[in-house]
């Protein structure tokens, strides 16, 4: 701390964003890396999507130019492979593979067992430190009792803050016992919301009672549980600041509520700077200067570097917080870098990471999470596990986002070691011209129809919902008698759209594990065992599902 200059210090609390892509060296993006790391003299770095071995090794190279190690924090909400998979080789949509993808938190909730959050928990952290990263900017701790929230929804371990605690509790504790910093999202709490802060603020108006019996139980015991970080929400909570400031630049909720009345002591991580959330009401600048003011020791994701740290300095000069301010800043900083053994080793063996990352024990507990997580809400007609002759013709619907390279490859590929003919169609979500008519015409044909929905949550989404071409679609398939089995790898609470469907499967995610253990459920080949950790409204007449459904099926091959 005594040789940083204030400007030091400042930047210790700025962390760009950095792909995990490779740049060759004389590019703009590695000189501009360069220029924030020598001359900026930036903290860390949130990394983002790359293959392991090439995230590793420019993690490594970006050490290598640092005096003061850097720290580096990434979403791993679902494992490393949440950002270190090597994505698809196209036009061939070839899986390049990588570090090990979980189902997301709402499919843990979905089996409601402890050692299986703190399975998924420890893996990260053998993961996540053997590519150099050391935060993860998980779990998500906000309860999703919001049906019409676009952005936490299956992020989120489900509306029960009871359950979301437990949970939490466990991935923290599998996490940071192994090496790695947990970080517990998005407080004071992002759940009970329909406005996505990436794109606007969102105000949640309940009572300081609710929002201390529901909202706050899960940061209690992440806090109780020793959490290293906590990350903020940029939404406005009355209750709490009646000013309407976001929850990032208030100092009654950072600094009032989570330092004072929580004995919070961990570092605090604003949410990214970019997000419409802050900047449309106050822009870039201000904003920063808000947060720090506020108590945020780390901002994430700024627009601009140089800026940002000018900013904080700013911030000093004009009086809005003092030097010391930014002292308790830095030391939580380098305090976490010095505990995470970066002053002695702050490289990572790139030949070491091949055993580690992607090892197939861990993607058996990948596996064996999904499994456990799929769950049957309705089945009205008995049509799960499908007992069909394995010559039956399998119609196999897949709508999801064109983008989405994987809706439904490993769930078809597993479908076809059973029935011998399968036949695969995808719709673009986003197309207003999907050919829905000519399903309906293929359904006429099919033994067993089967649509799968990969529409959800996502950081630029408005809304969850699927296209209401998709809802429309569905309810003709039912009115005509070809009796659909639905499966909702994206939003669960799809069943509000198509409520008349005789069967719904929830698989919570859809990345390969959850596609293939759907795809095995519904053959027969595993049992059926999860249960809904939210509860499904659905308007009259339909009988809402409550938290709790689910239909158990024993395997019968």
């Amino acid at each position: 701390m005594a040789g940083l200059s204030l400007r030091d210090k400042a930047a210790q609390m700025v962390w760009p964003t950095v792909l995990g892509d490779y740049t060759s060296g004389d590019s703009p993006q590695w000189q501009r890396i360069t220029d924030q790391i020598v001359r900026e003299k930036v903290g860390g770095y949130t990394i983002s999507v790359g293959s392991p071995t090439e995230l590793a090794a420019k993690l490594n190279a970006m050490q290598g130019m640092a005096t003061v190690p850097l720290i580096f924090g990434a979403d791993l909400e679902a494992g490393a492979g949440f950002r270190a998979r090597g994505g698809y080789f196209i036009p061939n949509a070839i899986d390049l593979g990588g570090a090990v993808v979980f189902p997301p938190e709402m499919a843990i909730g979905a089996t409601g067992d402890t050692s299986l959050a703190y399975e998924q928990g420890r893996l990260t952290a053998l993961e996540g430190r053997a590519l150099g990263i050391h935060i993860a900017y998980a779990p998500v701790l906000d309860v999703n009792n919001n049906p019409a929230n676009p952005v936490i929804n299956t992020r989120s371990y489900g509306e029960d803050p009871m359950m979301a605690a437990r949970l939490g509790g466990a991935f923290i504790r599998g996490l940071q016992t192994h090496g790695m910093v947990a970080t517990g999202k998005h407080f004071p709490g992002h759940g009970d919301t329909g406005v996505n802060s990436h794109l606007a603020l969102p105000v949640v108006t309940v009572s300081r009672s609710r929002l201390d019996s529901v909202e706050l139980v899960p940061f209690r015991e992440a806090i109780r549980n020793g959490v290293g970080a906590m990350m903020s929400f940029h939404g406005a909570m009355p209750a709490l600041d009646s000013s309407g400031v976001p929850g990032t630049l208030s100092q009654s909720v950072m600094t009032g509520l989570l330092r004072t009345e929580l004995k919070f002591n961990g570092m605090i991580i604003s949410d990214a700077m970019d997000m419409r959330g802050v900047l449309d009401q106050y822009g870039a600048v201000e904003a920063v200067k808000r947060a720090v003011a506020a108590g945020v020791d780390i901002l994430i994701q700024p627009l601009d570097v140089a800026q940002t740290i000018d900013a904080v300095v700013a911030g000093v000069r004009e009086g809005r917080y003092t030097e010391a301010r930014l002292d308790s800043s830095a030391r939580r900083i380098l305090q976490a870098k010095r505990d995470l053994g970066l002053d002695r080793r702050k490289l990572v063996s790139l030949d070491s990471l091949r055993f580690i990352v992607g090892d197939t024990a861990h993607q058996a507990a990948a596996r064996r999470i999904a499994a456990r997580s799929i769950t049957l809400v309705r089945d009205s007609l008995s049509q799960v596990p499908v007992k069909a002759p394995a010559t039956s013709r399998v119609l196999s619907v897949t709508v999801g986002r064109r983008s989405d390279l994987s809706a439904g490859v490993a769930f078809n590929g597993e479908l076809r070691t059973t029935f011998q003919n399968v036949r695969a169609e995808f719709l673009a979500a986003e197309d207003p011209a999907a050919d829905y008519p000519r399903l309906e015409r293929a359904a006429d044909s099919a033994d067993v129809t089967i649509v799968s929905s990969y529409v959800g949550q996502n950081w630029d989404a408005v809304s969850a919902s699927a296209p209401q071409a998709f809802a429309a679609f569905v309810k003709r398939l039912v009115e005509r008698g070809k009796r659909p089995i639905v499966v909702s790898f994206g939003n669960p609470y799809l069943l509000q759209q198509i409520p008349s469907v005789p069967t719904y499967v929830v698989a919570w995610g859809g990345f390969p594990p959850s596609q293939s253990a759907a795809a095995r459920a519904i053959s027969g080949k595993a049992a059926i065992e999860g249960t809904l950790p939210i509860s499904i409204p659905l308007a009259a007449p339909a009988r809402s599902v409550s938290r709790g459904t689910g239909i158990a099926r024993p395997a019968i091959q």
